[in-house]
């Protein structure tokens, strides 16, 4: 089984960029499609962007053509790039695996938090 660790969260003002990192531990991490999902204050968990073991992607209507989801199989990492960054994109951000569709199946952890000064 696959296990997942968030990084590369912060504080920066609208516009402005970040990219988070979820690192996994497993011989067998190129075999998963891998979500990105975010929590924010006082809503529910959605669902952000996937990666496919073969590379397609997905993303949601949120966040498409601001954020682009990636991954190393070398590093066992998949990255989550995010431009023109919104006040409305603060949240934790959590990665996870496995996913069907835009569904979490996995085991959540303790996530990157994200903050957008307006």
């Amino acid at each position: 089984q696959v296990q997942l660790a968030e990084s590369g969260g912060g504080l920066v003002q609208a516009g402005g960029s970040l990219r988070l990192s979820c690192a996994a531990s497993g011989r067998t991490f190129s075999s998963y499609a891998i979500g990105w999902f975010r929590q924010a204050p006082g809503k529910e968990r959605e669902f952000v962007a996937a990666i496919r073991s073969g590379g397609s992607t997905y993303y949601s209507d949120s966040v498409k053509g601001r954020f682009t989801i990636s991954r190393d199989n070398a590093k066992n990492t998949v990255y989550l790039q995010m431009i023109s960054l919104k006040p409305e994109d603060t949240a934790v951000y959590y990665c996870n695996t496995p996913i069907l569709g835009t569904s979490a199946l996995g085991s959540w952890g303790q996530g990157t938090q994200v903050t957008v000064s307006s």
